[in-house]
């Protein structure tokens, strides 16, 4: 059983063989991540690298009005900052904290020197790369073809599945506004996935109460997303299946 603070509660280092990750460990700095914290800013360089254990990232695309969308979302399965290994150093994204939790923090120079030796790490990365490619792919695809009910159910699946709970502190506006709809529609899907036992909702909290039936009434991206991880990262799954790893990497 891994401690809170074990990095290898993420999954991605918890991926790398026993050796590579040894020489990672003297570098990397926990950190607490706050409800709101910006870790990365559209336009400006980046200089670290974030691996959450059970902190939870949105990566939001804004445009000039300064309304943002979620194009994805990143937990204990990856890392923040891939725009460091992609030949850039800024990103047209913002990366700002959800829901709050810890992190391992790594100067982005020391990772990229570890990535060019063309090891473990690299292979990982670039797999963790494809995954989050999979995501947004499928959440374009949702957002274009599947009704609101479909996406609030994936949504909520793929914030529980990296939360160390059931339960979800965020507002109906602010899950409305990720999502790019109106906040009364959101207040209107989730008051009819209450009434179906499916989750409860509280001045701000949302708890998860039944999963399988969450999964039913989601559409068929969520599937696909969690099925792309668990073929990219077979070791984590495998590994670390003791310490009880969200459905997201297990199934």
């Amino acid at each position: 059983m891994l401690c809170p603070s074990d990095p290898r509660q993420n999954h991605l280092l918890a991926a790398l063989p026993a050796e590579d990750l040894e020489r990672l460990l003297p570098f990397l700095e926990r950190v607490p991540l706050a409800v709101g914290q910006v870790l990365c800013q559209a336009g400006e360089p980046m200089r670290h690298i974030y691996f959450p254990t059970d902190a939870i990232v949105s990566l939001l695309y804004t445009i000039k009005d300064g309304s943002a969308l979620e194009i994805a979302v990143v937990g204990n399965e990856g890392l923040v900052g891939l725009v460091l290994f992609m030949g850039g150093e800024t990103t047209l994204n913002r990366a700002m904290v959800q829901c709050p939790g810890l992190a391992y923090r790594l100067k982005g120079s020391l990772l990229k020197t570890e990535f060019d030796q063309a090891g473990a790490l690299q292979q990982q990365i670039l797999r963790y790369t494809q995954a989050l490619l999979t995501q947004m792919a499928q959440r374009l695809v949702c957002v274009r073809l599947h009704s609101l009910d479909q996406q609030l159910c994936n949504w909520l699946l793929q914030y529980f599945e990296r939360l160390p709970n059931n339960r979800l502190l965020m507002t109906q506006e602010l899950i409305a506004h990720l999502l790019g709809v109106r906040r009364g529609s959101v207040s209107e899907v989730a008051g009819k996935l209450q009434d179906a036992g499916l989750i409860s909702y509280h001045r701000g909290c949302i708890s998860l109460l039944d999963r399988p039936g969450l999964q039913q009434r989601s559409c068929e991206c969520y599937g696909v997303v969690r099925s792309e991880f668990a073929r990219l990262f077979p070791r984590a799954a495998h590994s670390l299946l003791a310490a009880s790893l969200p459905a997201l990497l297990l199934r």
